[in-house]
């Protein structure tokens, strides 16, 4: 895959690659500040660490996510690297995959805007298949076998983050069902902040391989080749997307920290921490599948999961009824601006 040097003189001497990377890491960024939030929003709104403390906290476990995971296992990047096909033209697929970048980055920013915590995961492979169809004027472009992954990954983290959810909450309130209260607080503090740790380095690990797989495709499809099997990410990859996810981590969302944490379900400390164990085990369980998932997805699903033990009418469903119709309105949304921006680009820069 060749050295960071290599690369730099990659991007100097070809400007379309130049900007797609740049995009790419502009996704990257948007996605530290607008995804990230929610691995750390139950442990800010139950007073467990401060935002500020928090936030750097998960930008530390982001890096460790990105690094650590892909050295265990790179899968969920070859499934997206695997998931369109831009073509043979390096330059037409590079321009394709500028605009497809370019669409993501301007519907996860809308999203940002109004607080609510969409998935820049199905941003971003809306986006690459809106473009790849806008490429080829047909669904030839898309690689059947690999988008479904999207669908099984869809429907196994929603079920696994409630089912869990409502599993650990219930088992916890059995086995502290006769303590003190006020003295199981320093215990449920300490393991929620272990709990948001785990969340943070299960996003990184999930959300940093999909955006190496980007970068990778930006690299072979520059130079025409075809990205070989069982490809390995350089170190070098994977701590530039982890630097770049930690510094948009670093850079806040108590918008989305609100919604996710607050507007939802209102949490107490093990509800926090219970909540948090789901989606990051739920997170976990996926990306040894190779499965591509919403971190969003899986934190939300496991917050209702636990807010239905104490009763169901303790969740808000009219923030649910918000965030799901985001996540339905993404695909096409941001397929169709995918799709309108390849058009654009193709008929400035061809």
């Amino acid at each position: 895959m060749g050295s960071i040097l290599d690369f730099w003189y990659q991007m100097v001497d070809n400007p379309l690659l130049f900007i797609a990377v740049t995009l790419t890491l502009g996704v990257i960024l948007v996605n530290g500040w607008t995804d990230a939030p929610n691995a750390i929003a139950t442990c800010v709104v139950t007073r467990c660490m401060p935002p500020k403390a928090a936030i750097l906290m998960a930008a530390v476990f982001n890096f460790l996510g990105v690094f650590v995971m892909t050295l265990l296992s790179p899968k969920v990047a070859e499934t997206i690297t695997k998931m369109v096909d831009f073509g043979s033209d390096p330059n037409l697929a590079i321009i394709a995959l500028s605009a497809a970048l370019f669409a993501i980055v301007l519907w996860a920013t809308l999203a940002w805007m109004f607080g609510i915590p969409t998935s820049e995961s199905h941003a971003l492979i809306a986006g690459l298949t809106g473009s790849a169809i806008a490429m080829h004027g047909s669904l030839e472009g898309v690689n059947g076998n690999e988008w479904i992954k999207v669908v099984y990954g869809i429907g196994i983290s929603v079920v696994l983050g409630f089912g869990l959810g409502w599993l650990t909450c219930k088992a916890v309130t059995i086995l502290f069902r006769k303590a003190n209260r006020p003295k199981t607080e320093p215990f449920f503090r300490g393991a929620q902040i272990a709990g948001a740790a785990y969340s943070a380095f299960m996003h990184g690990a999930q959300d940093g391989q999909k955006f190496m797989g980007i970068i990778i495709l930006c690299l072979y499809m520059s130079r025409g080749e075809s990205i070989p099997q069982n490809m390995e990410p350089a170190y070098w990859i994977m701590i530039l997307c982890s630097v770049i996810m930690a510094a948009g981590t670093a850079m806040g969302g108590k918008k989305i920290i609100k919604s996710v944490g607050m507007d939802m379900v209102k949490l107490e400390k093990y509800q926090g921490f219970s909540a948090d164990l789901a989606a990051s085990t739920s997170l976990l369980i996926c990306s040894l599948l190779s499965l591509p998932v919403s971190t969003p997805h899986a934190k939300t699903t496991s917050i209702m999961g636990v807010g239905a033990v104490k009763r169901v009418s303790a969740i808000n469903f009219g923030v649910v009824k918000e965030m799901v119709l985001t996540w339905v309105l993404t695909f096409p949304g941001c397929g169709l601006v995918g799709f309108l921006m390849t058009k654009l680009f193709m008929l400035i820069f061809t």
